[in-house]
């Protein structure tokens, strides 16, 4: 069986769904990989470190796709921004990011009826056997990370407290919204660069989790729905509980150097819990890092990849901060992927069981027929407060797992009330 690499042609994208490591991994169980040549340019994995672990390099990246059984991609279909369908081959099979949410049914129906089997592994079940092929959580907790280092850098005072003999510098006050694996690895980094954290989810039962970091829980005593879903994640809540939200924590915002945001909601437009008027409440030079500007932001000044200068406050809106870090990204995907396809295969072929919770998640299309319901179910059930890791970066969304966001133990209780 031939797995093909064909590397990312969206604009900005770093990573590569294989290194030479994992690849060397697939060939040890007899699986041909071809890569097309300049795939892991962008996170500084040579032709040569490819083809020294037994890939084959094709120089013609069309034929990656022509003579592949297996197309690993970290973006495709409704992933890529462009809207562009790349020349899948018939009777193929594609594994990655796929947008599931985004792509359009007329183009899942006509790769169908070419019978290419899809898998979306933004749709991969939250379990534990699911665990190690989870390429949201892995993207989502390097978005965390990186969220606050932007912050960090773009702050005009210093995180850490420092007592020197010409004062006491006082240690910078960061606000986390959303505490799935992208919140907790944003608060266990604020947490490592000496900031005071901190932080505030729908969920009450992640208080523990967010202590547990050395940081303070904001608990804003408001009636909820149903907080979270079967699979641990928020669930949405109605425009009152929103509007209600955005008031009790306009002074939690207001006493930030730092606000991070992570709520979206699959498929849907990621709800507005920063508004301009709580920005007016900000001390100049602070910064907000919304990693929901792939859904429209949490932030009401958000916009897409732009950073915008709201007054005296700075907005980030970065859908894509996983390709920041393309080189551990990319080592996280390809890790992730391989164990998925190791899922699959059945004496050097892959097998598709539909029975297998696993499979049945995040198939699209497969056998000539679409099976949109996935998507479409996931949608309708997706939750509202929660980490994410946009197919782009984060985009994305992201479970309470809390080993993607360990850090320091606590020193001093962390908590800044």
């Amino acid at each position: 069986m031939k797995i093909g690499v064909p590397g990312e042609t969206v604009v900005g994208e770093t990573r590569v769904a294989l290194v030479p490591p994992v690849a060397r991994r697939l060939v040890e169980r007899g699986l041909d990989v071809l890569v097309a040549t300049g795939a892991g340019t962008g996170s500084d994995w040579s032709d040569d470190e490819y083809a020294a672990v037994g890939c084959t390099v094709l120089d013609d990246r069309a034929a990656v796709f022509e003579r592949s059984d297996v197309v690993l991609q970290v973006r495709g279909l409704g992933a890529r921004p462009d809207g562009e369908v790349d020349p899948y081959r018939e009777g193929g099979t594609v594994v990655g990011m796929l947008g599931p949410y985004a792509v359009e049914d007329a183009t899942l129906e006509a790769l169908a009826a070419r019978r290419v089997t899809l898998f979306a592994l933004e749709l991969l079940p939250r379990t534990g056997r699911a665990q190690s092929m989870d390429v949201l959580t892995s993207m989502a907790s390097l978005g965390g990370y990186k969220a606050v280092v932007v912050a960090a850098d773009a702050l005009p005072k210093l995180f850490p407290m420092q007592m020197t003999a010409a004062g006491t510098i006082q240690p910078a006050s960061v606000f986390v919204v959303g505490a799935g694996v992208a919140g907790l690895q944003a608060i266990a980094t604020a947490r490592r660069l000496g900031a005071r954290v901190r932080a505030y989810d729908v969920r009450p039962a992640v208080k523990e989790e967010v202590e547990s970091l050395g940081a303070g829980f904001v608990e804003l005593d408001l009636e909820t729905a149903e907080a979270a879903t079967g699979g641990g994640y928020a669930r949405e809540q109605d425009p009152e509980f929103y509007r209600e939200q955005r008031e009790a924590m306009t002074d939690a915002v207001g006493a930030a150097d730092v606000v991070v945001t992570s709520a979206a909601v699959p498929g849907r437009p990621a709800p507005t819990l920063v508004t301009e008027a709580m920005l007016d409440g900000m001390a100049a030079g602070s910064v907000v890092v919304d990693l929901a500007a792939a859904g429209g932001g949490n932030c009401e000044p958000t916009r897409p990849d732009e950073t915008v200068e709201y007054g005296d406050v700075t907005v980030f809106g970065p859908t894509n901060l996983p390709a920041t870090v393309p080189r551990t990204a990319s080592q996280l995907f390809a890790n992730n992927v391989a164990n998925f396809l190791e899922h699959l295969l059945r004496d050097g072929s892959l097998h598709v069981d539909i029975d297998d919770e696993i499979v049945d998640a995040t198939l699209l299309t497969h056998d000539g027929t679409v099976r949109a319901p996935n998507r479409r179910d996931e949608a309708d059930a997706a939750p509202g407060t929660h980490s994410v890791d946009d197919p782009g970066g984060v985009g994305s969304d992201d479970s309470t797992d809390s080993t993607a966001g360990s850090g320091p133990e606590p020193t001093d209780g962390g908590s800044d009330a």
